[in-house]
């Protein structure tokens, strides 16, 4: 942490982005509303990741109209890479990431000063809260906060404050990537789970706090969802291979399920046994979850989106871990398929 808070310290907002025309002047404005502790300034790096649908153009726009903007170019087009782009640049004490697709509490920034502060974490933030646009879009998002859908990750609780295996973007001490290194740019995406696990391994500390408050914003059509959780999924055994375990057992799940349904339906020929079993089981876990979600989100006409949701999130993120597995154990280069960012 900064030792001397009488030089105006400065914290660094890092923000990657591609094509995000329909989304950046919100962002923008939610990042400039932010109130930081008094003698606190602030600069917002947005990395772009060479957008073609006039993104970059409204970017340098903003940057002219409000000095804190900067504009930095990310050639490599992926998170990873932008994201160490704006750490190049950055100047600040500390480093928060935000992210486009989200609403900022106005003092998101400050309590997570005070949380590093507070704390003495090497990294902090708050809890993963998903609000959908559109009736797919709310069942998306309740879902997405559902415990029996996520396997009770401790990041979608929103009253939980204490160490978590991971956090929701990220805030940072300047020295924690001069001391475990920046984030891998081999990754397409699970950048931010792997460098979890690098500090965890490390004997870093992870904190959330239910004081730093946002609200992402999630795919509104199963079609995007499917393809996320499947990029998702198959960028998981990279991070395995590189650290040889998972960030956590709940990650598998979705893999040894869908492992489980193929070899059920090979067994069809001989016997339907294991397959009505397994059918059976899982539809009866999908009313289940689906109806915990719906009355956890207070809105019992998502009941009927809810089953389909929930298996686009188990099914495509377990074929996408499959995928990233066989091509692994293939010795072969990551799949351009799996290369670039979907929204």
């Amino acid at each position: 942490m900064p030792q001397d808070r009488d030089l105006n310290p400065l914290i660094s907002v890092i923000v990657p982005c591609r094509n995000e025309r329909q989304h950046i002047d919100a962002f923008c404005d939610s990042a400039l509303r932010q109130v930081l502790p008094e003698g606190w300034r602030m600069e917002v790096l947005v990395a772009d990741g060479a957008s073609d649908d006039g993104t970059r153009e409204r970017l340098q726009e903003r940057c002219t109209a409000d000095a804190r903007l900067v504009l930095v170019d990310n050639p490599g087009r992926i998170v990873s890479t932008g994201l160490n782009a704006c750490i190049a640049k950055a100047r600040g004490q500390i480093i928060a990431r935000l992210d486009v697709h989200s609403q900022f509490a106005p003092d998101y920034l400050a309590q997570c000063i005070q949380a590093l502060e507070r704390t003495g974490a090497d990294n902090v933030g708050g809890p993963w809260v998903a609000r959908g646009i559109g009736p797919t879009g709310a069942a998306v998002a309740a879902a997405f906060q559902c415990r029996w859908v996520v396997g009770g990750a401790r990041s979608r609780d929103v009253q939980f404050e204490g160490t978590v295996d991971t956090v929701y973007l990220g805030c940072w001490p300047r020295s924690v990537f001069e001391r475990f290194g920046q984030f891998d740019e081999a990754l397409v995406r699970n950048q931010d789970d792997e460098h979890n696990l690098r500090l965890r391994l490390a004997g870093a500390r992870i904190w959330q706090s239910r004081l730093i408050r946002s609200t992402y914003h999630p795919r509104g059509s199963l079609r995007h969802l499917f393809s996320q959780q499947r990029q998702y999924g198959y960028w998981r055994p990279f991070v395995m291979r590189k650290h040889g375990q998972p960030g956590a057992l709940r990650q598998l799940v979705p893999a040894i399920f869908v492992a489980a349904a193929c070899a059920s339906i090979a067994l069809l020929p001989w016997t339907a046994f294991p397959f009505a079993g397994l059918a059976l089981a899982y539809f009866s876990y999908l009313m289940g979850a689906s109806a915990a979600a719906a009355r956890a989100a207070g809105d019992w006409f998502l009941l009927p989106r809810l089953p389909a949701t929930i298996a686009a999130f188990h099914v495509g993120y377990g074929l996408g871990t499959w995928r990233g597995l066989w091509d692994i154990a293939r010795s072969r280069e990551p799949s351009a398929d799996f290369a670039r960012i979907t929204r």
